[in-house]
C-alpha cells in the first residue's frame, strides 16, 4: 500500500471491496465517484465504528493508484499543529480523518478553510469526516462552517447484528478465512458491537490461524485471547 506523508499509512484491508454497504449504499458510491476525482467537498459523519475512516481510507486508496492522495488521521496528528495541512493542496485528493479533533481551534480552522478553497478551485476530491453534520458543529469560523455545510453530506449508518455477521464473513472471505456462524455470533456476544474492535479482532485471530493451521473455532479462539488476555 501506498505510503502517505507524515508516516501514515493505510490499512490494507481499508478497501472498497471490504466495505459491506448495507444501508449506506449512497455514501459508498458517492466515494467511488470521489476516488474517480468526480466528487467534490465531501463530508462523512456517524457513531464511531459507523465505517467513516473506512471509507476515507478506501478512497485514498483507490485514487492513490494513479494520483497523489494523503489520509490524515487529525485525532492523532493534531498535536502537530496547523503546518501538517500545508501543502496537502499540491495533491490530487485529501482524505481528513476525525474533524473533532480541530473543530473550534482558530488555527486550524484558517488552515482548514484555505484547504477547502483551494481544493474547491482545482476541482478536486476534498473528503472530511466528523461524528455530526458540518450544521450541528461549532465552528470558530463561520465562513468555512458554510463551505462545510454546502458540501456533499452522508450520514452513516451503523450496522446492525445481522449486518455486521455479514460484514464479518466478507473480511473473511477477503483474507482467505473460513470464519464459522457460530463464530462470529460469539464474538459478538462476548465484544461490544464495535466494527472496528471486532475487524482487529478478526485480524489477529487470523494472524494466529495463520500460525498454528488451525481454524477459527469457538474453543482456538478462547485459546488465543486467553494468551493475549482478552479472554
Amino acid at each position: 500500500m501506498q505510503q502517505l506523508p507524515l508516516g501514515v499509512r493505510l490499512a490494507d484491508r481499508a478497501v472498497f471491496e471490504s466495505f459491506l454497504p448495507a444501508r449506506n449504499t449512497e455514501a459508498l458510491a458517492h466515494a467511488r465517484r470521489a476516488a474517480d476525482g468526480e466528487a467534490g467537498l465531501t463530508w462523512f459523519c456517524g457513531p464511531s465504528g459507523a465505517g467513516k475512516t473506512h471509507l476515507l481510507q478506501a478512497i485514498c486508496a483507490a485514487a492513490g493508484r494513479a494520483r497523489r492522495t494523503a489520509y490524515l488521521p487529525l485525532g492523532e496528528l493534531a498535536g502537530l499543529g496547523a503546518d501538517v495541512l500545508g501543502g496537502l493542496a499540491e495533491l490530487d485528493c485529501v482524505a481528513l480523518d476525525d474533524l473533532q479533533a480541530i473543530v473550534g481551534r482558530s488555527e486550524w480552522e484558517r488552515a482548514l478553510f484555505t484547504l477547502v478553497r483551494e481544493f474547491a478551485e482545482r476541482g478536486r476530491p476534498l473528503v472530511l469526516a466528523d461524528e455530526h453534520p458540518p450544521a450541528l458543529i461549532g465552528w470558530s469560523l463561520a465562513d468555512l462552517g458554510s463551505r462545510c455545510a454546502a458540501a456533499a453530506v452522508f450520514q452513516l449508518r451503523a450496522l446492525d447484528e445481522a449486518e455486521q455477521q455479514q460484514a464479518l464473513q466478507l473480511r473473511a472471505r477477503l483474507r482467505g478465512l473460513e470464519l464459522p456462524e457460530d463464530t462470529s455470533r460469539w464474538l459478538q456476544r462476548r465484544f461490544p458491537r464495535d466494527m472496528r474492535l471486532l475487524y482487529e479482532l478478526l485480524d489477529t485471530l487470523d494472524e494466529a490461524a495463520l500460525a498454528a493451521q488451525r481454524r477459527l473455532t469457538v474453543p482456538f479462539i478462547r485459546e488465543v485471547l486467553a494468551r493475549r488476555g482478552r479472554a
